[in-house]
């Protein structure tokens, strides 16, 4: 997310400071110190603006800006950017406290050696101590937890508005997004989801005039479970789970990585009652669900064959 130069940069820059000014503040050179400006402007975390021949550094109102520069201001003699490089913004994205090395491991999909050493480097600095088998933050430091959210939040804001300015975001984790625009995406990493992928189902619905995108690195394509919960993130309304149910007697979906991707997505209870209702043929009844008799009857427009 943010390399050492970048966090310390961010840390040390005061409204209307040169390169050079917060070269020297850091005993680095202007090249090195440019470069790292030049990317924290791109991320929206700094602004520049020319004054004469010289630029000047303002740094931006994003909300990870304000807690970050709070947390260095109140803990002058703590090295924050040392702190917050590789893998740690990630881990404290998931870390609240209290938790365990396993929680926090199996939330950020990091191996428990990666969460171990994050963990244990800031309980040498005393901002997380033990808490009864778990780990929790000391004294105000859930600011860090914070700093790491509202962070990851504001560059998923940044890669959203650069191709859809309108679009509203629905659902965010460390590395993924879902969002709502009005126009149509074509994008690196950005995937069509919500009901106008059931088409590639041979599953027709009206649509409306919203569009859903799913932002992902790490993802190549949506698949049936992927698509099921984005469908039930946007709305969880009858209408949409009756939807969903007829993609789950639609297509082969493994209810293993069904389940797992609720999990991710939390949505467990939702996918657990859902499940139930076609094991059972309508008997585990919800009533968020349809009747039996009225599910049929829809299957049966949209051509699905149901399982007796």
């Amino acid at each position: 997310m943010l390399g050492s130069i970048e966090l310390e940069v961010l840390a040390t820059v005061e409204r209307g400071d040169t390169i050079s000014d917060i070269a020297a503040k850091l005993n680095h050179s202007k090249s090195y110190v440019s470069r790292a400006v030049t990317d924290l402007s791109e991320k929206g975390l700094i602004y520049t603006e020319r004054d004469g021949r010289r630029k000047r550094v303002i740094p931006s109102d994003a909300r990870a800006v304000e807690v970050y520069q709070d947390l260095v201001r109140q803990h002058s003699h703590i090295d924050f950017p040392e702190l917050l490089t590789g893998k740690s913004l990630e881990v404290l994205y998931y870390f609240d406290g209290p938790s365990t090395v396993a929680e926090v491991a199996a939330a950020s999909d990091n191996y428990r050696n990666t969460v171990n050493r994050i963990i244990k480097r800031l309980r040498d600095r005393g901002l997380v101590g033990p808490d009864d088998g778990q780990y929790r933050f000391n004294d105000e430091f859930d600011q860090l937890h914070e700093f790491a959210q509202e962070l990851a939040h504001h560059l998923h804001r940044q890669r959203l508005e650069s191709v859809a300015p309108s679009g509203t975001i629905l659902w965010e984790d460390h590395d993924e997004f879902l969002a709502q625009t009005e126009i149509e995406i074509d994008a690196e990493d950005f995937h069509e989801t919500g009901l106008a992928r059931f088409a590639a189902y041979d599953l027709q619905f009206l649509l409306t005039s919203h569009r859903y995108y799913v932002y992902s690195e790490n993802l190549e394509s949506i698949s049936p479970a992927d698509l099921c919960c984005h469908t039930l993130l946007i709305d969880e309304d009858s209408r949409h789970r009756s939807y969903c149910l007829l993609l789950l007697s639609h297509v082969d979906v493994d209810e293993a990585t069904l389940r797992e991707r609720a999990d991710k997505y939390g949505l467990e209870d939702t996918i657990d009652a859902l499940l139930r209702y076609l094991d059972t043929n309508g008997d585990a009844q919800n009533v968020r669900l349809p009747e039996w008799a009225e599910f049929q009857e829809l299957a049966a427009d949209y051509e699905v064959t149901l399982t007796q």
